[in-house]
């Protein structure tokens, strides 16, 4: 029986590991094959994932056109998929926020469009933009859910104070914000307000791009977006890849691999519905998938916490 969870006021069934597309954006992580995806994204299936995440930015546009491919032939009713809205983005490369009514609205059109699909089952704001009322945003959200484009809408990237406004304006209700077992930012207030108004709650980088799986040793180097992230060089990232390795007793324990139980362990706050993972080919859906429905005791989850705080 697969595993699903009811995704706050949505009311949505959907898996509590949800595929991430990110990986489809060659700006960050380098040309990959589409075939690989879309083979990935059955799978996910296969194994009862049947939440989706993309935007329209991954790729300008690459990632709906390959996630609406592969998706074309599975049962539509079945499947939950999320996409994004914020970089207004040219055929030339250039990019800027555009939160505009006019720009969401006709931004919306083309996502169907590349999904191939009639409706999308959350939409999201992908960031906070400063310079368009949230006021007009809320009212192009609230005119593609009447036309019923969009089932329901969110946000992602918000601040507390930006999702407390955007949620006296209209009817937000799923969150994607960054988290993870070493970026804990967000649970001392954001996570709370989520759990208090019910507002689905799905996390990405929840493996903070590869860091938390336990695959590393400390000396790799990278060519894509990371080689210029702090904890990804030097000693910083020596430290947090053994810490990581050293949690291979509390895994085995629990029959797990590592990246099954920092993904168990990172559901287990009450505010958090689903973790993103995103995903390059079949076998990490398939590991990542083995975490849902998983628990552990409460002393293995501070002492996870606490040997990655180290």
């Amino acid at each position: 029986m697969c595993c699903r969870v009811r995704f706050g006021k949505s009311g949505l069934s959907v898996s509590p590991i949800c595929y991430g597309s990110w990986q489809l954006s060659p700006r960050y992580w380098g040309e990959l094959p589409a075939e690989q995806f879309k083979e990935a994204i059955h799978r996910a299936f296969d194994v009862g994932v049947n939440f989706f995440d993309t935007a329209d930015a991954y790729g300008d546009g690459l990632s709906e056109q390959v996630l609406g491919e592969a998706l074309a032939d599975l049962p539509r009713e079945e499947i939950v998929v999320a996409t994004k809205v914020y970089w207004h983005f040219y055929p030339d490369g250039r990019r800027h926020p555009d939160l505009s009514a006019d720009y969401i609205i006709r931004e919306c059109e083309q996502s169907l469009k590349r999904l191939k699909m009639d409706y999308v089952d959350i939409y999201l704001l992908h960031a906070y933009d400063p310079l368009t009322p949230l006021e007009e945003t809320t009212e192009a959200l609230e005119k593609l859910y009447k036309a019923g484009k969009i089932r329901y809408y969110g946000a992602s990237n918000f601040t507390v104070e930006q999702m407390r406004y955007a949620c006296k304006l209209g009817n937000y209700v799923a969150l994607q914000p960054r988290y993870s077992l070493i970026d804990r930012e967000i649970e001392k207030d954001l996570l709370p307000y989520c759990a208090i108004e019910d507002i689905g709650v799905f996390v990405f980088s929840p493996l903070y791009h590869g860091l938390l799986t336990g695959k590393y040793q400390g000396t790799e180097t990278f060519d894509d977006f990371r080689k210029n992230l702090p904890r990804f060089q030097g000693e910083k990232f020596k430290q947090i890849t053994a810490a990581v390795r050293g949690l291979k007793p509390i895994a085995d324990k629990y029959q797990m691999s590592l990246v099954q139980l920092i993904l168990a362990a990172t559901l287990a706050h009450p505010a958090v519905h689903c973790a993103i993972v995103g995903i390059k080919n079949a076998s990490q859906i398939k590991e990542a998938a083995g975490a849902m429905g998983k628990s552990i005791e409460r002393e293995d989850y501070f002492a996870i916490r606490n040997a990655l705080n180290a």
